[in-house]
């Protein structure tokens, strides 16, 4: 075969051999564009919008609980002294959790956990899988005795405290270890979550049943042709996850297994601050000599006021006052769209992430506070744009726990609402990956709901896949 050189091709040769011309660059790969910094950053949590003078009274209220540093005797706020942190805890306050961009987000990109485990004196060995510039993490084992857990095992222990007294309980052992930032490839029977963040979960808790299984049955056919189901009946295998106690739909959580935000507040004092409640009264470590505050179950309770007079807002227990702060907290404000964030929400609806990733719903007519009597404006009949169905999903053997939570079985996690990500330092239930991209592909795995959106993700051009990613760093 002969092949013809034109004069115009001889030339640019000649300047290639010469090396004066370079070759067209390579496709850029998509990259993760990083944390979006906001003036919101590191600033005082907003609330929502439109809210009363009492409701804002019992938002600031349980904004300063929700700071307050527990110790384990003698601590006091302005309500009176603190309940009692331990005997067994992963943290002494709320907001050293939930703190990424500020007060009621996620987990920050400096870990405080090791200032933690040995505040006080106290002699706790700090976790492998609990580095200094990695996520915040809860273990959970898979089994115990060779019998199915699931629970929480705290990291650390009040023993040796100076506030602690006699208490001498030991550390559960974590060994051996893995890889300290993305906890992979250590100890077999221990699964982590990360802490999730709390903007807006009022308005996720105002949104009826009705509306999301409405949204549970409509585009059926996209949701067939790629592999997303969904079914309304927990018990047969559907998506939904009930609550055992009167059959309405759970939704927060990794899982979606507590139903409402006190019972999340509640759980939470107990499990991952050793504080026994109304809620939840018992101790989960009944070791005598171990409880400094009070002797007496529930440590936290209702103050009930000596006179008539009291204010109201000081009678609530913490648990409640934590519920009012998150129920009342405003959802993250997304950057102004751009042509590549336009385009990437396009994209994202194109390829099928919105079937899951539900960008909004209307909430129904909700009550704020309990000195209310009628709906409040600021989360009645409000559109909120979670970016998330609130179902629970089969994600796969790449992802999958081993727990079972209510009807969420061993792989099977709530769908991640997306507002507020682009301010989120670590993704996926165990926060093993700070990379976005590397969090998308993740969700392609044998048994995965999500298979077939990826595909359709991957079969995009570097540019479209670029725009998503921006998109999604601008929620």
């Amino acid at each position: 075969m002969r092949h013809h050189l034109t004069c115009r091709n001889a030339v640019i040769l000649g300047l290639l051999i010469a090396g004066t011309v370079q070759a067209p660059p390579a496709t850029a790969q998509p990259t993760d564009p990083g944390v979006r910094r906001s003036a919101t950053d590191n600033g005082t949590p907003k609330p929502l919008p439109g809210l009363g003078q009492d409701e804002l009274n019992f938002f600031q209220d349980g904004m300063a609980r929700f700071s307050f540093i527990e110790v384990v005797s003698g601590g006091s706020t302005q309500q009176g002294t603190g309940n009692g942190l331990g005997p067994r805890f992963n943290s002494n306050q709320c907001a050293s959790c939930h703190i990424q961009p500020n007060v009621g987000g996620s987990s920050p990109a400096q870990n405080p956990l090791g200032e933690v485990a040995s505040a006080d004196g106290a002699v706790n060995t700090l976790p492998w899988f609990i580095a200094p510039n990695g996520p915040i993490r809860e273990a959970r084992f898979v089994q115990s005795n060779g019998l199915p857990d699931g629970g929480v095992h705290n990291l650390f222990v009040i023993t040796g405290r100076a506030d602690a007294g006699p208490c001498n309980i030991a550390q559960p052992s974590f060994l051996p270890a893995g890889n300290p930032l993305t906890g992979q490839g250590g100890n077999k029977n221990i699964v982590f979550r990360i802490p999730t963040p709390l903007f807006g979960g009022g308005l996720i808790e105002a949104i009826p049943d009705s509306a999301i299984l409405a949204n549970l049955a409509a585009d059926a056919a996209p949701k067939s042709q790629v592999g997303v189901k969904g079914h309304a009946n927990a018990i047969l295998g559907g998506n939904t996850n009930l609550s055992a106690n009167d059959g309405t739909i759970t939704r927060f959580g990794w899982k979606a297994q507590n139903k409402s935000l006190l019972m999340f507040a509640g759980e939470a004092y107990n499990v991952e601050m050793g504080i026994s409640n109304q809620l939840f009264p018992q101790e989960r470590d009944e070791t005598p000599g171990c409880h400094g505050a009070a002797d007496a179950t529930p440590e936290d309770t209702n103050n009930f006021p000596l006179t008539v007079t009291a204010n109201a807002v000081g009678v609530l227990s913490d648990i409640e006052a934590f519920a009012d702060f998150m129920r009342m907290l405003a959802p993250p404000v997304p950057a102004a769209p751009t042509a590549s964030t336009a385009n990437g929400r396009a994209q994202f609806v194109s390829v099928g992430c919105a079937l899951c990733h539900t960008p909004s719903f209307t909430t129904g007519r909700a009550i704020a506070t309990g000195s209310s009597r009628s709906p409040s404006p600021a989360l009645s009949n409000k559109q909120v744009n979670p970016f998330s169905d609130l179902l629970v999903h089969h994600m796969g053997q790449n992802l999958a726990d081993g727990i079972t939570q209510g009807s969420a079985g061993p792989d099977e996690f709530r769908t991640a609402p997306l507002w507020g990500l682009g301010q989120r330092v670590f993704f996926l239930h165990d926060g093993r990956t700070s990379d976005l991209m590397a969090a998308i592909q993740a969700h392609d795995s044998e048994g995965s709901e999500a298979n077939g959106v990826i595909q359709q993700f991957n079969s995009l051009s570097a540019g479209q896949q670029q725009d998503v990613l921006n998109f999604l760093r601008s929620l």
